[in-house]
């Protein structure tokens, strides 16, 4: 089964995960010691999050490194930024409403 990248992030742990290894790559076990589940658990996230393309496996000697994939996350980003333009124009009308509220006060 196919996964989209917003099926990925929508997932708490998965979130976490992503945060944690976006400072740097890290061991499944490595990341499982952040998380109160099994390791099995932490795995199956793990694989959603390959199978998404948010995460990349590279193997150093006999242990395996999850690394984020930034440019995989630019496509949340890319999507994020058309309702952040609607945001700032709302907070830009309310900044306004307000300067005028403040106005008419004196």
């Amino acid at each position: 089964m196919r996964r989209d990248i917003f099926q990925a992030v929508a997932d708490p742990t998965r979130r976490a995960i992503i945060a944690l290894i976006a400072l740097q790559a890290m061991t499944p076990n490595a990341i499982a010691e952040n998380f109160s589940t099994t390791r099995q658990a932490v795995s199956k996230h793990l694989r959603i999050l390959t199978e998404c393309e948010l995460v990349k496996q590279e193997q150093k000697g006999r242990e395996i490194y999850y690394s984020l994939e930034i440019e995989k996350m630019k496509e949340i980003d890319k999507w994020i930024e058309q309702f952040r333009k609607i945001w700032e124009t709302r907070f830009n009308q309310l900044d306004n409403l307000l300067s005028t509220i403040k106005k008419n006060k004196k």
